[in-house]
């Protein structure tokens, strides 16, 4: 399995994708099929609030699973779009 780990327009800390990795390792014990796995830091307009922003790419046998959400810090967003994609995995194996 190919892990992307990525950042737009600013410098990602160690600790930031250390944390990262971690809470993606829940995805990859509940799902072995994935292929690959892409993750997307970015930061969004200048104006909002919750401009931090994580996309979720997972790439597995027949589809694929894609997360993006918004919130006040990185580590908020991160949070929040492993639980959408958890949330997704659960449904598509039921």
């Amino acid at each position: 399995m190919d892990f992307i780990y990525q950042t737009i327009h600013f410098k990602g800390s160690d600790d930031l994708e250390q944390f990262t990795r971690k809470k993606m390792n829940r995805i990859f014990h509940k799902n072995t099929d994935i292929l690959r796995a892409e993750v997307t830091l970015s930061e969004g307009a200048n104006g909002s609030v919750e401009n931090q922003i994580c996309e979720i790419r997972l790439e597995v046998p027949g589809d694929t699973i894609f997360v993006k959400k918004n919130a006040a810090t990185y580590e908020q967003a991160i949070r929040s779009a492993v639980e959408a994609v958890l949330k997704i995995t659960r449904r598509n194996k039921k």
